[in-house]
């Protein structure tokens, strides 16, 4: 059974930080295109980060360029968003997805509709 466990989401003042982590079980995705997505209360799902295979090439959304970091550890089959000067904007569940194909079927990174395997999420909350 394949699943995608996120943690380390909390509560946090805006200008802190949070370190979110993305555990994989049932399925080795170090050849596989991985994201972020995050979903605020009566607003859909967007993207946030987006990382390939090797971990050299990221893609992040405007809002959150230079401010978040997106990396992975394939031999611990885990991917870390690493959420600097945070914003009350940045309120939301933040969900980690992967794509089972191979890396060069992913297209468009920003599409939810690309990515297969979902976690729950876990709540970001940062006060003003």
């Amino acid at each position: 059974q394949v699943q995608l466990v996120e943690s380390g989401g909390g509560l946090v003042q805006a200008g802190g930080s949070l370190r979110l982590s993305c555990a994989a079980s049932g399925v080795t995705f170090s050849n596989n295109v991985m994201g972020w997505f995050r979903q605020a209360p009566g607003k859909e799902r967007e993207f946030v980060a987006a990382i390939r295979e090797t971990g050299r090439i990221t893609y992040y959304t405007d809002s959150v360029k230079g401010r978040f970091t997106i990396s992975r550890d394939n031999a611990k089959n885990t991917v870390t968003l690493q959420m600097d000067s945070l914003k009350p904007e940045d309120t939301a569940v933040y969900l980690c997805a992967a794509d089972s194909r191979p890396p060069d079927f992913t297209v468009n990174y920003r599409n939810r509709l690309e990515y297969d395997y979902w976690g729950r999420g876990t709540q970001v909350t940062v006060s003003s």
